[in-house]
């Protein structure tokens, strides 16, 4: 199980099912703790006969990462308990399967159950302490206040006084910065090469931030900055910055207003599904299927010039006409049908993306 990706997988979904405060952080946060928890419990079980207290420090980072996420003790536990409860049952059912004899899986069990329920006491006392230690320094000031400006229903929006004692100035337009970092420790390390004069904290797991001007600086992380927006407007802005991380995978800083588009289309997921149904006549098994509907998104990402996409693909022209020509056949769509509209062109592209992202 602990080196088992499924396991790993269903142990998320159960977690971020069973706790919304969970499902806010990123998948990728999730399964990080998911993984090394496993990995520590084989650990436990086989040194369970050996002398000497098994080690926790990861079950006491969770508990720490979790309280400096802002993700509440209830909330935590809610998610804790649904792991907990999925990995007996796959580890019962495993083991029948394999023909474990009753009372060898009884014994099993007992070890498992002792094992969760220390995990379980590690992370509340992780939790804890880092409560503790976060409540005594400003930065978790400008994180609550952070979250209370970006999120709905994480208290009221701070008054002036609040936002002039974090730096914030009422009449200033900021921009809203949200990274792929989620790490506490990798967040600091951020936050000291992001721009001074703004307020930076993790919010629903990520290190996010209002900055005065957006970064003039190579980052080696994906971070996705909005235009100027008015401080009663960045709880609007916030989560198309969010939706915006998650349609770009290039490490660096992207501007919102670019990825526009592609957050829009992101948004219609019923629509896109529809569209990809048209394409009947392709097989998503098939290395030449994909390699035409690639050659497309090619060909419409360059003007829909021949020569310009033959350059981009390192191949010739005629061999871009004949996979345009083929794709067509097969989908009884023309690809390059005169003189494209805006619209067509981007229904045709949206359908070949959402078909060769969800292949």
């Amino acid at each position: 199980m602990a080196t088992d990706r499924d396991v790993v997988e269903e142990l998320v979904h159960a977690a971020r099912d069973r706790s919304p405060e969970v499902a806010r952080l990123p998948e990728a946060e999730n399964r990080r703790h998911v993984a090394v928890l496993l990995a520590t419990g084989l650990d436990f079980l086989e040194r369970a006969d050996e002398p000497g207290a098994p080690d926790f420090e990861a079950a006491h980072a969770l508990g720490a990462d979790r309280a400096a996420q802002g993700i509440s003790i209830d909330g935590l536990l809610r998610g804790v308990q649904a792991g907990r409860t999925s990995a007996m049952k796959i580890a019962i059912a495993r083991s029948r399967a394999a023909g474990v004899p009753d009372q060898v899986l009884l014994e099993g069990v007992v070890d498992l159950d002792r094992y969760t329920g220390a995990l379980e006491r590690h992370v509340v006392n992780g939790y804890h302490t880092a409560e503790l230690e976060l409540s005594r320094t400003n930065r978790d000031a400008d994180t609550h206040l952070l979250r209370r400006l970006l999120l709905p229903g994480d208290g009221p929006p701070p008054d002036t006084a609040d936002l002039r004692r974090a730096g914030l100035s009422p009449d200033n337009p900021y921009h809203c910065l949200v990274s792929d970092v989620t790490e506490p420790g990798a967040a600091r390390a951020l936050e000291r090469r992001l721009p001074a004069g703004g307020v930076y904290g993790l919010v629903e797991g990520r290190l996010t931030g209002l900055a005065p001007h957006p970064p003039t600086t190579e980052l080696a992380v994906r971070l996705v900055v909005s235009p100027a927006t008015r401080l009663d407007r960045v709880r609007d802005v916030h989560p198309l910055c969010v939706a915006a991380l998650r349609v770009t995978a290039e490490v660096g800083v992207h501007h919102l207003t670019d990825l526009a588009g592609a957050v829009a289309l992101t948004a219609q997921p019923v629509l896109a599904d529809l569209l990809r149904g048209t394409l009947t006549g392709l097989d998503r098994h098939d290395d030449f299927h994909r390699e035409l509907v690639a050659t497309a998104l090619v060909y419409l990402d360059h003007g829909q010039r021949l020569r310009h996409a033959a350059t981009a693909l390192h191949v010739h022209p005629n061999t871009v006409r004949y996979r345009l020509d083929r794709l067509a056949e097969l989908t009884g769509t023309p690809w390059d049908d005169g003189t494209p509209t805006v619209l067509r062109t981007l229904r045709h592209w949206w359908a070949l993306r959402t078909w060769l992202d969800r292949r």
